[in-house]
């Protein structure tokens, strides 16, 4: 079973030929109104993999609860323990230029209020495998990984968007995912390199029970831990909007390990549903489905050490 503790947002997505400058106007092409939320977002990817996922956080009670929970529910996601709090929806502001490549600005509204005591004890278990990302308080997240070790789940963590955490809640995480970015700045906070190779080397030897994963985009990801180091290469594919991408690629990883898969296999599910994610517009509109991941995921180059 996936549990996935997160945010649950709108996005207000607007398109530009290009992204203004400070002080610039620019014309929009195009604006939508679409369901998003970095937890929403990973649970509809595990969801659409085949996983059996219970979603929680928080959303008020304005008409974009709504619109955020939609796709969750079609795809048959759990959305009982979701709450409704008395402050609005979460918001995301985004804009895609026309490379595909995005700029967000994020709200968190409800999901300031998602509560992790609201999952019920027989929902963190040694068979769940637990989804988290940053975008709810660290409060929070640090409350429940206490929870889910005690448990013995399997606990991943998707390090986005970059705050700076603790290296001992690191170390109680059992896959940490991150592009980037975000290696960049753990590398930063914890005098790691910051390419990812050297990341990934240097966090497991801090981090010795948990796996790094570290994707790159078009580069595609690395999964490191003290036993293997894996590669997978990202195949070409036509980009409109790289938004959700790192998503789909949580999602899709989380499924995979949930379901018993070699790190091998995980990582290839993992790069070929990221690929797939940036082949249509929105986040969850480019959400993969299985069978998609399934064809795509044997043309994946996969390199094991």
């Amino acid at each position: 079973m996936v549990v996935v503790f997160g945010s649950i947002n709108v996005d207000l997505v607007t398109r530009v030929a290009r992204c203004p400058d400070a002080g610039e106007t620019v014309a929009g092409e195009d604006f939508a109104i679409l369901p998003g939320g970095k937890g929403a977002n990973q649970a509809l990817a595990a969801a659409r993999c085949g996983a059996n996922v219970r979603m929680y956080g928080a959303v008020g009670h304005d008409t974009f609860a709504d619109i955020a929970l939609a796709n969750l529910v079609q795809a048959g996601v759990d959305t009982c323990g979701v709450l409704r709090a008395s402050v609005p929806t979460g918001c995301a502001t985004i804009l895609v230029d026309q490379h595909g490549e995005n700029r967000i600005v994020v709200v968190a509204g409800a999901n300031a209020l998602a509560d992790p005591t609201a999952i019920p004890a027989d929902r963190v278990a040694a068979d769940t495998t637990l989804v988290l990302q940053q975008e709810v308080t660290a409060t929070a997240n640090a409350t429940l990984i206490a929870r889910a070790r005690i448990a013995r789940s399997r606990i991943l963590l998707n390090a986005a968007p970059f705050h700076p955490v603790p290296i001992e809640l690191l170390r109680d995480v059992s896959v940490l995912v991150v592009n980037e970015s975000e290696a960049a700045g753990l590398a930063r906070l914890f005098d790691w390199g910051e390419a990812a190779s050297a990341f990934a080397r240097a966090a497991c030897a801090d981090l010795p029970g948990t796996s790094i994963v570290v994707t790159s985009g078009a580069g595609g990801a690395m999964w490191c831990d003290l036993h293997t180091s894996v590669r997978a290469t990202a195949p070409v594919v036509p980009v409109v909007d790289t938004t959700g991408a790192g998503d789909a690629f949580t999602g899709a990883l989380a499924a995979a390990l949930d379901a018993g898969a070699v790190p091998a296999t995980a990582l290839a599910r993992a790069v070929a549903a990221g690929s797939l994610a940036c082949t249509v517009h929105g986040a969850q509109a480019g959400c993969p489905q299985r069978a998609a991941i399934d064809q795509l995921a044997y043309k994946v180059a996969v390199n094991t050490a």
